[in-house]
């Protein structure tokens, strides 16, 4: 957690990992007393669907899902590349070769690595319940449109996918380990090696975060909501996904550069 004090008030920054492993053990009460102390809280928006981006989805799948029709893995990837994808085809029994790079990386991250198996409540969620019960605020950043996050994976050039697949693989490689060891320095506050792990520069590296538009704007609205709480009387709580505020010229770098003075966890040396 880091510290922004003003002269009207504070602001707490809680950074988020996706994913916490039951086995790292923390302190959830901990984080539901700050967020019932609060006078705001701010959380992470997620996308806004309707109806109408369900059949589009359904229309523009084969964009998102597959390569371009009569192409394979092969012809965007290196040799290297291709053998790595392939062993690991041959070790999990599955083929990549038509699925575009995007839904490989998540089909490595989510069911081969299985990440996000066998977790707790995420920091959102118990600061929102927290919130609920105590009737405080709840702000949060504006929602992204369904429509033009399927507009923008669909018209995606399948190579500009390709970083994320090496991250996966990495990530896939390296083995189970990794998850324990994220959620471990995520406890102890060791910033860089959370940031260094395998696994968070797998999910730093994929879209929605990697890409340019949609990623820029990302930073750019949480950097926004957070200088405006700044300004705000009392105490605002904030939680906000670590890659966001830690990254090289992050949130907590872009927030310094304007004069703020941020207190917690080194986020830029090693640890």
């Amino acid at each position: 957690m880091w510290t922004i004090d003003t002269d009207n008030g504070t602001v707490l920054l809680v950074g988020e990992i996706a994913g916490v492993p039951k086995i790292t053990p923390w302190q959830p009460d901990m984080l539901e007393e700050a967020a019932a102390e609060a006078d705001r809280v701010i959380l992470r928006a997620r996308p806004k669907f309707s109806a109408g981006d369900i059949f589009r989805m359904i229309f523009a799948g084969g964009k998102i899902t597959k390569l371009p029709d009569g192409t394979t893995a092969a012809q965007y990837l290196s040799a290297e590349q291709r053998d790595r994808l392939a062993r690991l085809e041959a070790q999990y029994d599955i083929d990549y070769d038509r699925r575009s790079f995007l839904m490989t990386s998540f089909d490595l991250l989510a069911r081969r690595l299985d990440f996000d198996d066998d977790t707790t409540k995420d920091p959102t969620d118990i600061v929102k319940k927290a919130a609920k019960r105590a009737d405080i605020p709840v702000l949060r950043p504006e929602r992204f449109r369904g429509e033009d996050l399927l507009d923008d994976l669909a018209e995606a050039d399948p190579a500009s996918h390709i970083p994320c697949l090496e991250a996966a693989m990495a990530a896939t490689e390296a083995g189970q380990t990794i998850i324990e060891a994220r959620g471990e320095a995520w406890r102890n506050f060791k910033i860089r090696a959370v940031m260094e792990n395998p696994l968070e520069i797998a999910l730093g590296t994929c879209w929605p975060w990697a890409d340019d538009d949609i990623g820029t704007e990302i930073r750019d609205q949480w950097t926004g909501m957070l200088a405006d709480a700044a300004q705000e009387k009392g105490v605002t709580l904030a939680v906000v996904p670590l890659r966001v505020l830690a990254e090289n010229g992050g949130v907590l770098d872009q927030l310094e550069e304007r004069g703020f003075a941020v207190y917690g966890p080194d986020w830029r040396g090693t640890n």
